[in-house]
């Protein structure tokens, strides 16, 4: 989503979040994620490292405050890819901040899409659609709403209210 939007803007900054989870397959460090140990996290997280930061599916994520800040100052228009709880973060210590939340098309759609992924047991799979319940419901807090369907349509949609704002 994140490779396809900044295709269509090339303008578009992405800010690559730090995660101690194992990489998936294809995945690049630094590119789609900064890999890191837990203990490593811990540490940033003491040192205030990170702008917001979560703990998600037994795994940590954040947002490096250092880079973020850099690119704004820059004048970036910055895209995170980042849960509610980040979101909801962010949004506390950066108001001005346009939070965009994308929905599935339905339960099911969201379920076949993590089955096809391959990446998780059903067990797994059945816990991330209850966290999702509670996530759509923070999701209600953000400023804008997406239905996610066809990546292209959903591109262009993130695409426009970016433009807009």
């Amino acid at each position: 989503m994140i490779g396809a939007m900044r295709e269509m803007d090339p303008g578009l900054t992405y800010s690559v979040s730090v995660t101690t989870r194992s990489p998936r397959n294809g995945e690049v460090n630094g590119v789609d994620y900064h890999f890191i140990g837990e203990l490593e996290f811990k540490e940033k997280v003491k040192n205030h490292a990170f702008v917001e930061w979560a703990k998600v599916h037994d795994a940590y994520y954040g947002t490096l405050r250092e880079t973020l800040e850099e690119s704004l100052t820059k004048g970036e228009t910055v895209l995170l890819d980042i849960d509610v709880q980040g979101g909801m973060q962010i949004k506390s210590q950066m108001p001005e901040s346009v939070l965009i939340f994308l929905h599935p098309p339905s339960f099911d759609a969201l379920k076949d899409r993590l089955e096809k992924r391959g990446t998780e047991s059903s067990r797994r799979i059945r816990r991330r659609l209850e966290v999702a319940r509670d996530e759509i419901e923070t999701g209600k807090k953000y400023n804008y709403h997406v239905i996610n369907s066809h990546i292209q349509d959903t591109v262009r949609e993130v695409i426009t209210i970016i433009n807009r704002v």
